[in-house]
């Protein structure tokens, strides 16, 4: 070789192309690998139920088929053919029924004297394309970025809306299977959900998550178990800003969309007084700076006070031409709805918003119960009724 070949060769940016061909050919092959094993499960799940079960969801001798099936597969092609794994395609095909509808495999296997043909079901699938909000997917489709284990952890999401919005977010947000689970099991869904009315609630099935306007990006409860804190910790606001930020990439995947770090103890100085913003950040969405404050402690009116003057600040000394007014999002262990809607009132709601956080993930029942609470803090009062009306006059 020449000592000009070897020196091409030895080219960053070359190498770096050559690099970016090997990494996307790498990363195609263990994406086709994983849609492979997606419709090889599906069409056993298919083959259990409409052959052997005629689409019943337990055949009588449904326990006895899969046992036996179960046998032949592992004497002819090893582990991985449990009664356990064949039940779960089985229950993958009555999740996803549509999963390739549209397919020619599937319109081949109607066909007794046709083959069924994994590399047909993936060609077509793939030809239609598969971007989140194009007409050729919707949730409930094959999508080559969701793994076999992504969809057997959705099969444990029973409300197909909230199926669907995990789906859309999985893909959306390039979410790892274990982050997936993670999600559903801090109820993401039911905490967005908390505060959207029934249009909301089948924006967030077709579309997942959009950010429209404030209220859009704040959760409440933020669960914060990634931190690894003790529950025995005796613990301060700086150990818990410190935590956060050891974690920050798990601390805005729980945030949600747009955030943007920006800085730590942002300080704020009005005539020689100090005063220190834990932690700013960016929207980039709604095109906005957003502070978060860190209380350890429950939430009191003179908390919102001071967090006011921060959001003032910032309007006015730090807005830029295109920002739209400063938000603020306080973290504290508990808080009285009440206190925070008198202290802030109707306006100052609309920029200020307080959730609890929990620092280790509650039981479903727990965060459930934890919601409805929320739900009834928001809910409209309902008037009691009069002791005349409950007086009626007899005919």
């Amino acid at each position: 070789m020449s000592s000009n070949m070897k020196t091409k060769a030895s080219n960053g940016a070359f190498y770096e192309r050559v690099r970016k061909i090997l990494e996307s050919a790498r990363e195609g092959v263990a994406r086709t690998v994983n849609t492979t094993q997606v419709i090889a499960n599906w069409l056993i799940g298919r083959e259990i139920v409409e052959e052997e079960q005629q689409g019943k969801r337990r055949a009588g001798y449904g326990e006895n088929l899969l046992a036996g099936l179960s046998a032949r597969l592992t004497t002819d092609y090893g582990k991985g053919f449990a009664v356990r794994n064949l039940e779960l395609c089985r229950s993958f095909y009555f999740a996803y029924p549509g999963l390739l509808a549209k397919s020619n495999a599937v319109r081949s296997i109607s066909s007794p004297a046709a083959k069924p043909e994994i590399s047909n079901a993936l060609r077509s699938e793939f030809e239609m394309g598969h971007a989140v909000g194009s007409p050729s997917w919707q949730p409930g489709r094959l999508h080559p970025n969701l793994s076999w284990t992504h969809y057997r952890t959705l099969l444990r999401v029973e409300k197909l809306e909230a199926r669907s919005f995990y789906e859309i977010e999985a893909i959306q947000n390039n979410w790892a299977a274990r982050e997936l689970e993670r999600q559903i099991n801090s109820l993401l869904y039911e905490r967005l959900a908390l505060s959207r009315d029934k249009k909301g609630l089948l924006r967030l099935a077709r579309k997942g998550q959009e950010i429209q306007e404030p209220l859009d990006i704040f959760k409440d409860p933020v669960v914060l178990e990634f931190l690894n804190i003790p529950a025995s910790a005796k613990l301060v606001e700086s150990n818990l800003e410190a935590a956060l930020l050891n974690e920050l990439q798990a601390f805005l995947l729980e945030l949600g969309k747009g955030f943007a770090f920006v800085s730590r103890q942002e300080r704020i100085t009005l005539d020689g007084d100090h005063f220190y913003v834990d932690l700013v950040f960016y929207h980039t969405i709604l095109k906005c700076f957003l502070l978060v404050d860190l209380k350890v402690r429950k939430l009191t009116h003179e908390d919102l006070g001071k967090f006011q003057l921060y959001l003032n600040y910032y309007d006015r000394e730090r807005r830029t031409e295109g920002d739209h007014p400063t938000l603020g999002l306080i973290l504290c262990t508990d808080k009285n709805d009440a206190v925070v809607r008198y202290t802030l009132g109707e306006d100052r709601q609309k920029k200020i918003f307080a959730s609890r956080y929990k620092l280790h993930l509650p039981s479903e029942t727990a965060l459930k119960a934890e919601l409805l609470r929320g739900l009834k803090s928001i809910a409209p009062a309902t008037a009691a009724p009069s002791k005349k009306a409950k007086k009626k006059s007899k005919p």
